[in-house]
């Protein structure tokens, strides 16, 4: 019985690890760090009430969130350029199979006047 549960056990673990995706994206560290010093900026930057805005310019309180969190990075953009007095940005790390949330924050963002950089989602 023992020996039954070990084999299964070991048949489960073999096929959870190789059935595991291959390449794994990077963090949203990475994509703030390669914008914002693309854009001469500064990183993670704190305001008065321990929040940070996740890139700073001359020009734009950026924040920096993948695809699926849009809808969130509009309200924290907004609320970083007021606090900055700086126009809202965000830098929107999508894949090419994630262009829908793209196209729903450009609908938002020409309304509220938010910046938009696209980032391309990488794998290592």
């Amino acid at each position: 019985m023992k020996t039954a549960i070990l084999l299964l056990l070991s048949a489960f673990l073999i096929v959870s690890c190789s059935s595991r995706p291959k390449h794994h994206h990077y963090k949203e560290k990475h994509y703030q760090t390669v914008l914002c010093d693309d854009l001469d900026g500064e990183i993670e930057v704190v305001l008065k009430d321990k929040t940070r805005v996740d890139c700073l310019t001359d020009e734009y309180a950026i924040e920096v969130d993948f695809g699926k969190k849009w809808a969130e990075s509009v309200g924290q953009s907004i609320y970083y350029g007021l606090m900055t007095d700086r126009k809202p940005a965000v830098g929107l790390i999508i894949s090419k199979k994630e262009t829908r949330y793209l196209k729903r924050l450009e609908k938002v963002a020409g309304e509220l006047g938010i910046k938009i950089y696209v980032i391309e989602k990488e794998e290592r």
